[in-house]
């Protein structure tokens, strides 16, 4: 006879209640006023003596400094520790800046947001009951780019601008699948995880949004019941983005989260009636901590980037205004050029190892898979189809950390990658050996057995 599976919800608000900057850009830009609620959610998962939880804010990412205080706060919760909980991000470019290095942020939002989410994940093991486990899969090509491109000149550039006559070809691949589980609660649903592999970074500008995941939970809970639960889960997406380079519509705006949001939602809703029972399973959780060293600066980028320095020595320095991207980036702004010189050349005398929390929920046919910081589109892709090609899998991006309280994030690309051009290679946007999806590869590919 199975055991039993129960699961338990819960969640709170996380809006700034403080002068913060938002995060996700090159410069600081102070929240001016909330377009939509960010939450932080948790799910709670038990069968027989097994625990296991996702916590999920509605966040750029959950930086060394946000997950080592909320394991502090919650560290009375036998049940639950780093060993069997994915805490994670969906990766909004609106939502306050917890990577404590970083301008603009603010000391006393970590512990505002750490509270909220031991409030919710109490909650959430306060209110178990019983379940039923339900997947599924669907996908949807609308919204989804590789958003690295191979220009005519033999050169990677990011986001390059639309309708650039420059442009080759796209430099990798897309994933547009979306798994999903839900969990049915006497013939109800009341639990749905949706994996989808895009960036959150639709809208610009200083007003606080949970971006296209906002609209998409809205939805999905008015049409299908307001006591669900939705996750928008996010996958390997350090190399997509929802710009289509084709068109020269305007995609950075509030309409745009709407649009994608609201168009994954449909997509989503209308698989709900396709989900199907997991059957008898076991609640398994399978952990591995691995150390990846920083990153290599060779000899000729560190030069390039002293001249750079010695060029442009008297512009000024990054400071709040207009938004500046990767766009800028790709346009050769003297600023950014700059600000990212400085950043191989502090990034050169970094010895110090990044140690990487790696989580798995396993249960039957579904496999709930975290990696951190912002992983290329390939990761996802060689985990899902090489490591469990047997399974509905979910890649869960910006988990457990950054790794190094020096660190805020980053890039994970393939080895590959590099020495071709783009932002996300770059020291300031990947601060991680150029080895590091080697690594995650190789330690999933242990987790498996």
């Amino acid at each position: 006879m199975p055991e039993k599976f129960y699961y338990g919800t819960g969640r709170r608000n996380i809006n700034p209640q403080i002068p913060i900057s938002l995060a996700g850009y090159f410069n600081v830009r102070m929240w001016k006023k909330i377009l939509d609620d960010i939450e932080v959610r948790a799910l709670v998962l038990k069968q027989a003596g097994t625990y296991s939880a996702i916590i999920q804010f509605d966040l750029v990412t959950v930086s060394q400094e946000l997950a080592e205080a909320f394991y502090k706060e919650i560290a009375d919760i036998k049940e639950l520790s780093p060993r069997n909980m994915i805490v994670t991000a969906t990766h909004s470019h609106t939502a306050p800046e917890v990577r404590v290095t970083r301008p603009g942020s603010h000391p006393d939002y970590i512990p505002f947001a750490v509270k909220k989410a031991s409030e919710a994940l109490r909650e959430a093991l306060n209110n178990m009951t019983q379940g039923e486990l339900f997947t599924g899969i669907t996908e949807d090509k609308r919204f989804c780019f590789n958003r690295r491109y191979w220009m005519k000149d033999g050169t990677v550039v990011t986001n390059p601008g639309k309708l650039n006559p420059d442009i080759d070809r796209t430099e990798g691949e897309a994933d547009y699948e979306i798994p999903l589980i839900g969990i049915k609660s006497n013939g109800k649903l009341k639990v749905l995880l949706a994996n989808i592999v895009n960036h959150t970074d639709t809208i610009g500008g200083s007003n606080v949004s949970a971006d296209w995941p906002g609209f998409l939970m809205r939805r999905l809970q008015a049409n299908l019941g307001s006591g669900l639960m939705v996750m928008p889960l996010i996958g390997a997406s350090g190399n997509i983005n929802h710009f289509d380079v084709s068109t020269d519509m305007d995609q950075t705006c509030y309409k745009e989260a709407e649009r994608v949001g609201l168009g994954y939602a449909d997509t989503v809703e209308k698989a709900i009636g396709q989900l199907k029972p997991v059957g008898d399973f076991t609640l398994e959780v399978r952990q591995k901590s691995i150390a990846c060293g920083p990153r290599e600066i060779p000899d000729d980028e560190l030069a390039e980037a002293k001249a750079i320095l010695e060029k442009y020595k008297d512009i000024p320095p990054l400071g709040p205004g207009a938004d500046l991207t990767s766009e800028d980036l790709a346009k050769k702004k003297p600023v950014v050029l700059k600000y990212f010189a400085q950043l191989v050349v502090d990034m050169s005398k970094e010895t110090d190892p990044v140690k990487f929390n790696l989580v798995g929920i396993f249960m039957g046919k579904c496999r709930i898979v975290s990696l951190p910081c912002e992983p290329f589109v390939e990761i996802g892709l060689e985990i899902k189809k090489k490591i469990f090609p047997e399974y509905n899998t979910m890649i869960v991006s910006h988990s457990n950390g950054t790794g190094n309280l020096k660190v805020g994030g980053g890039y994970i690309p393939n080895s590959r990658n590099y020495g071709r051009g783009g932002y996300e290679t770059t020291p300031r946007s990947n601060r991680f050996s150029v080895k590091t999806a080697d690594k995650l590869i190789e330690a999933w590919n242990l987790l498996k057995k």
